[in-house]
Order: structure tokens, then sequence, then C-alpha cells
């Protein structure tokens, strides 16, 4: 590892034209023909650097090492001052002169620069610097010098952004990621346009960051006024003088941390009851968000009334968070206590599972929980629990199978597959339903539950066919692919149930990648997209596909499908969109007659709409629970590989689409043409109507939540019957492709289909998102804890910042604030949004740019 000096400064590259001597310099020395600069266009330059102080040099000159150049001018060398820090004085500077050799012993200055070691606050000058160069003259050590790297007045623009860029640096000015990259990019192209307009060349140097135990530390200098000796300094100034040991454990507290854990102490804690006032701050505690972080003196406390916190379930994940599983002694203490707790709920058990929580015993309590959770609730939670076996480490039994002695449940996607190619295991090193059942980690007890039921195991498949395709090569891929062959083992040994749904998912298999061959040959070929569409229907009018014995409907396994109705172009049963990607409308016959109608997307990762999907379900019934439907619309979508997908069609209509039509641009013209009530209200049925105003509650609320952008007319939907639900959720998280966007898509056009703002519908509408947002509050804790178990899950935005996607969800909640509070900030932003005009102009820029696309 190469350690850099404190005194030390790094020669990076030089950049700029440099000026040719003229003829009359080189008739006046015909040596000059000889050198670097008449040779090539960029000759073996060298550079000289000198500490000086008061028109005087503090040391001999360093010169950096002989290097051919052949493009630029590219040193990338750290010379070592040969002088200390504390023997220099503050107003040191050191200088740089750039010189090419043009006779023997002999060269001429190419240029030099000066600048300062220490900065106006007598801290060391640390990282890049851009110095000018002022050309055919030797660096100046004067006070004031005649060669200034760095511009006194500051009037140049370079100069001007590095001093933003520095307070940006430093946090004193607001960080708004988006802008910053666009603002950062523009400073680059800024700086070289300046450097390649200049008549000045610009050596780039390098000042060391003083690290110790991995911190990063300020070298200070004190120096006291000459005039001042005898007196004190009337202009006092304070510096940050960094503590290398700030962070360090304390010997006093380690020791009584000890002391008040040890076994003895347990005695007396078992007796313990807190006052009114410590009940209060425990109570506090408990209540703390999940992704809150307890200082020392909380742990201590809740360690301290451990024994009195045993019959709150809430409390028992502040406990786990408290005991240093690091110390044998504690962590026993830990285990007996732990089953002596008042048994938590499956919601909070989730959060043991996340990658805070390493411990096996915790890791096998939570599954212990979880074998509570009947199949629709763990259906709930099944995506977020296949993420969670990436922090469960592998067993012996795992570690065991090799590629050589079992077969994997995935097959290849190539033409070699048939329906009934169900992968085999060896007896040897197989494990039935029975020995996973006595197991009690979170892969034995998802593959339990998985063999007992259709539904979870086609969902349960086929999250581990995406992580095992996109996991390829790397620990985590055969970890996945490990519980796979498990799985499969447990399907083959668990009887004439397992077996049936063993080959099922081996069909569903085959006819997915006959699905991925088929569009992949309609897209390749040629003509438009009529033709494109007759190609499809072509491809699909085949017995392999019109008709074929039942499988489970891959988006819901329960609904069994036998062929695919090809239809007429008129009814566009198997219809290609217009999109670049062209999703295919495919319309599946099922086994009582019915129509399922799909989109099929190939080259498309579903897996964000997924999860966003996920979540809009469970919030729903969350919701439900609480006897508030708000006809939400969670249509089903599932990412078969890392690149497409099924997704559910809703008979629906945008409401671009309908605005459009529209003399009016009125929402309520288009209920009254498909549910019209002469004696009703703006003559709509009051049933549509509220289902209206509902659903537009729900999905404002929802997706400012979970900061849904992209907002536009084109993906809001709306159904005859009033649903109205949003689609397309390719960026989530605040993330956003047009600037300034509003907090919540609630257009004027969607009040206007209420009544107006002053109508009754809209104040329905207000309260209905007031009483949402108190309710998803209080479950606030399970929707973060969710997000928690994604954050390692290759979801492109949450990929982006995956350290901060469990904040950017809680922060929406606001859990600071009072239900009080929460109400008047929400109503805020709802007539923050209704008012915003900025979105207005981007929905005619988005409208002119689908025209135009068109």
């Amino acid at each position: 590892m190469l350690r850099i000096a404190a005194n030390s400064v790094a020669l990076c590259t030089l950049e700029g034209k440099r000026e040719r001597k003229g003829y009359k310099e080189l008739l006046d020395d015909p040596q000059l023909r000889y050198s670097g600069a008449y040779e090539s266009e960029c000759s073996d330059l060298y550079v000289t650097c000198q500490v000086f102080a008061d028109g005087q040099p503090l040391c001999l000159p360093t010169r950096t090492s002989y290097k051919p150049f052949s493009t630029r001018w590219n040193w990338n060398e750290w010379l070592k001052l040969p002088i200390k820090y504390p023997d220099i004085p503050r107003h040191a500077q050191v200088c740089f002169t750039i010189w090419d050799v043009y006779g023997p012993r002999k060269a001429i200055p190419v240029g030099g620069t000066t600048v300062s070691l220490f900065g106006k606050h007598g801290t060391q000058r640390r990282g890049m610097h851009d110095l000018k160069v002022w050309p055919g003259i030797e660096a100046d050590g004067q006070k004031p010098t005649s060669t200034p790297g760095k511009s006194t007045t500051g009037e140049d623009q370079m100069s001007r952004l590095a001093k933003l860029s520095k307070k940006h640096h430093k946090g004193r000015m607001l960080k708004v990621d988006w802008l910053d990259r666009l603002t950062f990019r523009e400073i680059e192209m800024v700086n070289e346009r300046e450097k390649r307009n200049s008549n000045f060349m610009f050596l780039m140097i390098k000042f060391p960051r003083v690290h110790f135990d991995g911190l990063e530390y300020s070298v200070v200098h004190f120096e006291k006024d000459a005039d001042d000796v005898d007196h004190v300094c009337t202009h006092p100034e304070i510096v940050r003088v960094p503590d290398p040991e700030i962070l360090l454990d304390n010997l006093v507290e380690l020791k009584h941390h000890k002391l008040v854990r040890s076994i003895r102490s347990g005695t007396v804690s078992r007796e313990l009851k807190p006052n009114a006032k410590t009940r209060d701050q425990l109570n506090q505690i408990v209540g703390y968000p999940s992704t809150k972080v307890l200082t020392s003196e909380e742990k201590d406390l809740v360690w301290q009334f451990r024994f009195y916190l045993t019959n709150q379930k809430k409390a028992l994940t502040k406990f786990l968070k408290c005991v240093d599983w690091t110390q044998p002694q504690e962590a026993r203490q830990a285990q007996e206590i732990l089953g002596k707790w008042n048994p938590m709920d499956v919601e909070d058990a989730l959060e043991l599972l996340s990658s805070q929580f390493t411990n096996r015993a915790v890791r096998q309590y939570a599954v212990s929980r979880l074998k509570g959770a009947n199949d629709d609730d763990l259906l709930l939670y099944l995506l977020q629990l296949v993420q969670a076996l990436r922090y469960d480490a592998l067993s012996d039994e795992e570690e065991k199978l090799t590629e050589n002695t079992a077969d994997s449940l995935l097959q290849d996607n190539n033409d070699s597959q048939t329906a009934d190619a169900v992968p085999t295991q060896d007896a040897e090193g197989t494990a039935t339903v029975k020995d996973i059942e006595e197991g009690s980690d979170l892969a034995s007890f998802l593959i339990l539950r998985a063999c007992r039921s259709d539904t979870l195991a086609n969902y349960f498949y086929w999250y581990l066919f995406v992580e095992c395709n996109e996991g390829k090569d790397t620990k985590e891929g055969e970890m996945y692919l490990n519980v796979m062959r498990r799985f499969s083992q447990a399907l083959m040994k668990g009887g004439w149930e397992c077996t049936v749904r063993r080959n099922m998912l081996g069909k569903q298999q085959q006819f997915v990648n006959h699905i991925v061959r088929l569009m992949k040959e309609v897209s390749q070929f040629g003509g438009g997209r009529n033709k494109k569409i007759h190609r499809l229907r072509e491809l699909l009018d085949c017995p392999e596909l019109t008709s074929f014995g039942p499988i489970p409907l891959l988006l819901d396994p329960e609904i069994k499908i036998k062929g695919i109705t090809v239809g007429t172009p008129e009814d566009k049963k198997s219809w290609l969109f217009k999109s670049h990607l062209m999703p295919c409308k495919l319309t599946f016959l099922t086994l009582d007659d019915q129509e399922y109608v799909t989109i099929f997307k190939n080259g498309d990762d579903l897996r964000q709409d997924q999860l966003i999907l996920q979540i809009i379900r469970l919030m729903d019934k969350l919701l439900m629970k609480e006897n508030l439907d708000l006809k939400l619309t969670p249509y089903k979508v599932l990412a078969t590989s890392g690149s497409h997908g099924f997704v559910q069609f809703i008979e629906s209509t945008p409401i671009a689409e309908i605005l459009d039509k529209d003399e009016d641009r009125s929402i309520q013209n288009y209920f009254r043409r498909h549910a019209p009530c002469e004696s009703a209200p703006l003559g709509i049925s009051p049933e549509v109507m509220d289902t209206y105003v509902k659903s537009c509650a729900g999905y404002c609320v929802i997706t400012y939540i979970l900061g849904v952008g992209d907002r536009h007319l084109d993906n809001l939907l709306l159904t005859k019957s009033g649903n109205l639900f949003h689609i397309d959720f390719g960026y989530i998280l605040g993330r956003d492709p047009k600037p300034l966007p509003p907090p919540m898509k609630l257009s004027k056009e969607m009040v206007e289909g209420m009544g107006g703002a002053a109508s009754e519908f809209y104040q329905t509408f207000r309260k209905q998102c007031f009483t949402a947002f108190l309710h998803l509050r209080r479950h606030a804790n399970l929707i973060l804890n969710l997000f928690s178990l994604m954050v390692d899950a290759n979801v492109p935005d949450i990929a982006l910042e995956p350290d901060k996607t469990v904040k950017k969800v809680q922060d929406k909640f606001r859990l600071d604030l009072s239900d009080e509070e929460a109400v008047q900030y929400l109503q805020s932003l709802i007539d923050e949004s209704v008012t915003a005009m900025f979105p207005v102009v981007v929905e005619h820029i988005h409208k002119f740019a689908q025209y135009w696309r068109k």
C-alpha cells in the first residue's frame, strides 16, 4: 500500500498549447532549434518545486524524474518536500517551474506558477488544484508573487466555479442529485472551454489528504502574531483541531458496558421496574421506526429493563439491536431470553431477516414466527423473503450439493427442451419434504410451504429463476441455484401432488421459452408494425399454442389455461402495441372457456414494476383491514427473467386519450357516455363517481409515498366503471425525468372530473386521502422492512442508491409528525399539486412529443 507523506505534492498534468519562440529569438539564440519545442509537439519537460517564505527559499528544489511524453504531459508523480510542516511558516509558498532542455546541462523555463501551502484559515491545502502557468519565466517566490497560480480577485469564471464547488462539497449549498449531476458535468465543460480559450497553460497538482485510522484530518498551522507577543490577540481565530481518538472506544465505557451486562446483573434485572419517566423513555424507544439507530445510552437502558419489556412484542427487535453478538456471554443471555419473550407479529419478524441481523438463532426465530402466516399473507412477502435468502449463510447440506450430483429445475433456453423434460435427482444427497420440515432456516421453510401450494410454488419458482439467471457465475447466484436444487429434490420426493407441481413448472418454463423465441422472430421480421402483427398471428396459429394441455397461468396459477386465442385483426386479441419494444397482447383461453388477456414484454426488465405492484397490493389489503376500500387496481406483473415477463391487461383508456377525444376535455363526459344517471349529481352513476373519487385518493397517496415519477396523463388509465389506476413504474423513490415534478399527480382535469375544487366530491376525495395516509403511516414499519430486504436486489432505481432507499420511503411518511400535523402536511401537498403550473407545461410538451413520435 502506497503511503503519502503530509509534506508531499503530486505533479499531475500540464494542459494547454505551448507557444513556440519567434524567428527573432531563434536568430539570437540558434541553440533553441535543438529544444523540444521545435522537435515535437509534446517535448520531454520536467518540473522543479521549491518552498519560499519572505522571498527566500527554505529548501533546495526538488524535481520530477525523466519521463518521455507522446501525446500529453502527464507526470503523475509525488514529490516529497525536503522540509517538515512544523518548520514551514504560515505564509510559505510553493513555486513550480516547468523546464525544457535545449542544450548540454542547459534548460529554459517554459513557465512558472506559485501557490500558498496554507489556506486563509491556516489549514493545509488538500485535493486537486489547477494552477495558471505564466509563460517564459521562472516561478516567483516573492510576496506578493508575480506568478500567482490562483486568481486573487476571483473574477475569472474558473475560480468562481471552483469556490462554489467547494461550498457545495462542504454542505453549504442545497444538494439536489439530478441537478448536481447536470451542474458538475457543465462545470467540467466550462473549465475545458476556458482552458482552450485561454492564452495560459494550466498545471494540475494535488496536495495529500492526511488520514489516520480511516479518518481524514487537516494540518493546522498555529502562529502567534509578532506584534502581539505580550498581549491577547484582539481578533482571535477559531481553528478546528481534529482529535484522532474521538471515535475510538472509551475504555471506561467498555468496562461499564461489561459490568451492566454481566450474568451477575441478571438477578437484579429480573425484578427491576422502571419509574414513570423511564417508562416513557422506553415507550419512546419501542416506538422508533426500524431505521432508527439507538444510542449507547438507549441500548443500555433497554438491556437493563429487558425482563420488564418481555411482555411487549414490539420491543423485541429493539432489544436484539442492543445485543453485542460478538460477546459470547452476552449472546447466550440474549438467546435464553428470546424464547421467553412475548411472540412478535409476522410483520415485525421480517426485520429480523434483513442484513442487520446475522445471528443464526435470531433468524431461526424469525422463521418460526413466519410459520404462523397463512398462504395469502406469505404471498404478500414472498418476493422479499426470496431476497432475504442472500443474507442466510449456506448450510452444510447446500455446500455439498454440486452440479455433478444434482440437476436444476432450471431448464436451458434452447430448442432441445420438451414438455416432459423435468429435472431429476440422484439418490445421494437428496432432501425429502420430511427432512426440510425439520430444518429451521428460511430456505427450508419456503421450500416446504411451496411444496404444499400450487400458487406459492409458482411464484417461488419464478422468483428463484430470475435470481439464478441474473446471478450467474457469482456467489449469490450459486446460493440461489442450490436453493432451486433443494426445491427440485423436495418436489420429486414429496409424493404424487408434488410431482404434478414439478411437471407443471417444467411445462410453464417450456411455454415461456416458446413465447420468447416467437417474439424474437417477430421483432427480427422485416417491415412495419402491421407486417409484424400479421407475422405474430401466423406464428401463434399453430397447434402447440392454440391448444395444449392445461397449465397454470403464470400471473395467476389458480387459473388454468389451455390455449391462446388468435382472434381476428379487428378484435385485436393478438396484437403489438405502439412502442419501441412493441409489447405483445396475448389472449389466453381458460378451462372454463373464459378469456384472460395479458401483455408479454420482451426486452424489458419488469422487476421494478413487479415490486411496486406488490407494495400497492399490500397497501390495498392493509386499508381493507381498516374497512377502507379505495377501489385500487393492483394488476398482476411477473418478471420471468431480467429481460421479459407478463403483465395483466386491464380494459381501460388513458386519460390523455379521453381528453383528446372530447371537445370539452372533460372526464365527466366520458362517465356520462358510459354510466349515465339523470337523477344523480353531475348526471353520472353514483357508484361510478364514488369509485373514481376513491381510486384517485388511493393512488395519489400511494404514488406519493413510493415516490413514483414520470406521471403524465398517458400512464393514468380510467375504466368505464370509474377505476383510475397508474401504469409504467419506471421511475420510483423520487426519481423523475422531468424537472420540478409535483408531490402528487393531481391534475386540473382530474379535479374537474370530481366537479371542481368546490364540489362535495372533491372534499370527499381530500378526506379519503387523509384517512388513507394516516392508516398507512401506522403500518410504516412493515413497508420499510419490505424495502430494507430489497436493497441488494437488482431493481434499477434501488440499485442507484441502495443505502438511501429505506430513508427515501421513510421521509414520505413523515413519522416525526403527529396525526394532526400529518393531515395538515398532506393537505398542503394536495393544494400545491393542484395549483402547480410547471407540470401543466411539461404535460403539453409531452403531448407534442407523443404527437411527433406518432
